[in-house]
């Protein structure tokens, strides 16, 4: 990185310099040098000044300097100024002949206008030539002129001058050539990352163009809750929620600042969208904790103005499995809510006008049934019929109604679980008689647990009623029971019909009913389940199915032997 920086910073500022002052800047330093040994000389070699060539050499470089500055090098081509660096290897090689005793070899200075060569454009080959050539050919003349001295030791210095120029010239051009590998490298780096970058932006324009076209809002989180991501429609939401109602709890906790987006979060509960929702309840809290979840529901703001979302999160996780982070998803779904509602509303209202019609028809039956000594037995059978239907249609107006409710109430106390196992059992004797369908449990009495003795055994009575009702050519029924970490569990296993994955994955949704069960005239109207669902999720638990096709069906019931959490 430094060394392209260099790199970058002398190219710029030797285009910033026009072609006399390049010149004049690479003339400089020999120009210094014999600056120097002029005014030195007085006083360290007294002699120097009196030396004819000495006088030719300090000429030739001060004409040379005002060269570099007079002539217009923009009219020439590129190799004309390095007749300067030539003409001063002349001259140091004049004034190697005028030296006097004390003073330096200035052959040495041969390394100025050499580096200057070898840095030119001139071809290699010309350069080194060059470098060797003139200090050679320049101290030529004084080798055969000095005759006091042995040819030998004349010959070495003669020529030692011209080798170490061309050494210097050779380690020039390996350096150049190396330094423009270099170079061609970065270039070529930089090319790669200039469309690695390209090819960046390109994909996060995209990305930005696909999270912002989309109708729902996302957010991206790392580990520590700051956010990575938002697309416009979840900065709309927020800016558009009403958060005006906040609770306590959040406006004085200094954690709840570090996740505004769900400071207006309030908990959907039905029909309820008051209840602030529990800090560790919200989505992103959640998120960060590390669950994975979907259709969780909740609402910006409170009263008319709330806005009802289904949230989902799924966890971000390095390459060694390392929790990064999370998004969450929150897609509106007000319009569903308030639909969903407004049926409700009607099934509500309507199975409230059925009920008293049929109340007071049942009541009228049971009258007639009351005294049937002047009825004939047809007329008493057909009356019965009738009573069994109309009390038929109450029980299914009692389903329509619970699952119409906007919550189902729970009011838990200590209950022994194997009791109530047993009356629904005791209840479901006679249907299943009717069905030669045989009825077993296997629970320890007592099974204490802390729950809704009342909603319980409704759970249990629509489970029981459901494997008796589907097991049409007989089997049987198991209710079997344990605590297991503080949860209790029920299960209800029957060896009825079964259903395949897909209409297990459906079963609990209200009005489901399997194409084997339409196809089989089996009566029902998909409630029970449902409500069943309701039912054990107000005590705090779950409820599973595991079937198959033609093996029977296993219902499992799991929830807090405590009882249900204070969130619900």
């Amino acid at each position: 990185m430094l060394k392209q920086r260099l790199i970058r910073g002398a190219d710029r500022y030797g285009k910033a310099l026009g072609p006399r002052a390049r010149v004049l800047v690479c003339q400089l330093p020999l120009a210094v040098v014999m600056a120097g040994v002029v005014l030195a000389a007085p006083a360290a070699w007294p002699s120097l000044p009196d030396s004819t060539w000495c006088r030719y050499a300090l000429a030739l470089q001060a004409a040379l300097l005002a060269a570099c500055v007079l002539i217009p090098w923009q009219r020439f081509g590129p190799l004309a100024p390095l007749a300067i660096p030539v003409l001063d290897l002349v001259a140091i090689g004049l004034l190697r002949d005028g030296t006097s005793a004390g003073l330096p070899d200035p052959g040495v200075l041969s390394v100025l206008p050499v580096v200057w060569i070898s840095a030119s454009r001139l071809s290699a080959a010309a350069s080194v030539s060059l470098s060797f050539s003139v200090p050679l050919l320049a101290a030529l003349p004084w080798l055969f002129a000095d005759r006091a001295a042995p040819l030998a030791a004349s010959t070495v210095e003669a020529v030692l001058v011209p080798l170490m120029m061309l050494a210097v010239s050779l380690a020039m051009r390996f350096a150049r050539a190396r330094l423009r590998h270099e170079q061609w490298r970065i270039q070529s780096k930089e090319a790669e990352l200039e469309v690695l970058l390209a090819a960046s932006r390109e994909r996060e324009q995209l990305l930005n163009t696909i999270l912002d076209t989309v109708d729902v809002g996302i957010v991206a989180v790392d580990a520590a809750g700051r956010r990575l991501l938002t697309n416009s429609w979840q900065s709309h939401l927020e800016a558009s929620a009403a958060t005006s109602h906040r609770s306590a709890e959040s406006a004085e906790s200094p954690e709840s600042a570090e996740l505004p987006v769900e400071e207006g979060l309030l908990l959907l509960t039905g029909q309820d969208r008051n209840t602030p929702l529990p800090l560790e309840r919200r989505p992103i809290r959640r998120a960060l904790a590390g669950e994975s979840f979907a259709d969780y529901l909740v609402c910006f703001g409170d009263g008319s103005a709330s806005r009802v979302l289904s949230t989902g999160a799924r966890p971000l996780k390095d390459d060694a499995g390392d929790f990064r982070g999370a998004v969450v998803v929150f897609n509106e779904v007000t319009g569903l809510v308030d639909a969903l509602a407004a049926k409700d509303e009607v099934v509500s209202t309507v199975s409230h006008e059925f009920r008293t019609p049929l109340t007071s028809i049942i009541g009228n039956l049971d009258l007639v049934l009351a005294d049937t000594e002047g009825l004939d037995s047809p007329v008493t059978r057909r009356v019965e019929v009738a009573q069994r239907n109309a009390e038929r249609l109450l029980a299914l107006v009692s389903d329509l109604l619970m699952s119409a409710s906007a919550a189902v109430h729970v009011h838990p106390r200590r209950t022994d679980l194997a009791g109530l196992v047993e009356a629904s059992l005791g209840s479901a004797q006679a249907q299943a008689q009717a069905h030669r369908v045989c009825l077993a449990m296997d629970v320890p009495a007592p099974l204490w647990a802390n729950v809704d003795p009342l909603r319980i055994s409704q759970a249990l009575d629509n489970l029981v009623s459901n494997a008796i009702k589907y097991s049409p050519d007989g089997g049987s029924v198991r209710i079997s029971a344990s605590t297991v970490d503080g949860l209790v569990r029920l299960q209800v296993a029957d060896t009825g019909m079964g259903m395949t994955a897909a209409d297990a994955g459906r079963v609990f949704t209200r009005f489901f009913r399997s194409p084997a069960v339409r196809d089989g005239s089996i009566p029902g109207a998909g409630l029970g389940l449902s409500i069943t669902k309701a039912i054990v999720e107000r005590h705090g638990g779950s409820i599973s199915c595991r079937t198959r096709p033609g093996h029977g069906s296993t219902f499992t019931l799991e929830f807090p032997a405590d009882g249900p959490p204070a969130a619900f």
